[in-house]
């Protein structure tokens, strides 16, 4: 199973090497074939060592170059990051990413090797029209995405949900997740107000192969027992 933690802009640099020696100690006796990742914050990038794969929550499709207040190959080299969140609900929300900016920095980051966590969801009135306008929605953020490449996991996040408290249910995360398996045969995530709380009946669910954590993924407690559960 995937754990991984998008911390999104918390922690500091501090606060993350705190976190990472707090987690490899606690993880110390767990021994599974658990995949765990973290996304810090850009400042809060280094080479940290253990069990587990420090990757980017954005990153500009250029090595370096004339891109203010971005961060491009180069600076993620410097610490041996080859792994990248593309696609995230809030980037595509907030920050204005289209399909096509999206597809574009798939496709950059698939040519240097990166591993990528793609991110795909709906907004609740999308939700509220049934599975088929759901499915419409999901699969049209695939366009210009190759979904055959080796280095991909996906991760599910109804946009309504993350951040909510709310999560959803058993049955609209197994039914998507089928659905998806359909179309995908990749590692596929769910994300949504994951929580030490639901982590269990949701990665028990068929189809989930493990969890995208926002805010409960910020305390090292919290993370760490949503793993060892």
């Amino acid at each position: 199973m995937i754990f991984a933690a998008n911390f999104k802009t918390n922690h500091t640099r501090a606060s993350t090497e705190k976190y990472i020696e707090a987690l490899k100690e606690k993880l110390l006796a767990k021994k599974s074939e658990d995949q765990v990742y973290i996304f810090p914050p850009a400042t809060a990038l280094d080479t940290y060592i253990g069990d587990f794969t420090i990757g980017a929550q954005n990153a500009y499709p250029a090595q370096n170059g004339a891109f203010t207040g971005e961060i491009g190959t180069e600076q993620l080299e410097e610490f041996d990051i080859k792994t990248i969140l593309i696609g995230h609900s809030e980037r595509r929300e907030h920050l204005g990413e289209s399909q096509d900016n999206v597809a574009q920095k798939f496709a950059f980051f698939k040519d240097q090797g990166y591993e990528i966590l793609y991110c795909i969801g709906e907004p609740l009135e999308i939700r509220e029209e049934g599975e088929e306008a759901v499915m419409e929605y999901l699969l049209a953020q695939f366009d210009g995405i190759d979904i055959t490449y080796k280095n991909l996991i996906i991760a599910y996040e109804p946009i309504w949900a993350i951040g909510t408290g709310r999560s959803a249910t058993v049955e609209e995360i197994a039914s998507t997740h089928k659905a998806l398996k359909q179309t995908v045969q990749k590692p596929l995530l769910y994300g949504g107000s994951v929580k030490p709380i639901n982590i269990k009946e949701i990665m028990e669910i068929r189809g989930v192969d493990g969890v995208l954590v926002g805010s409960a993924s910020l305390s090292v407690e919290s993370f760490s027992q949503m793993i060892l559960a």
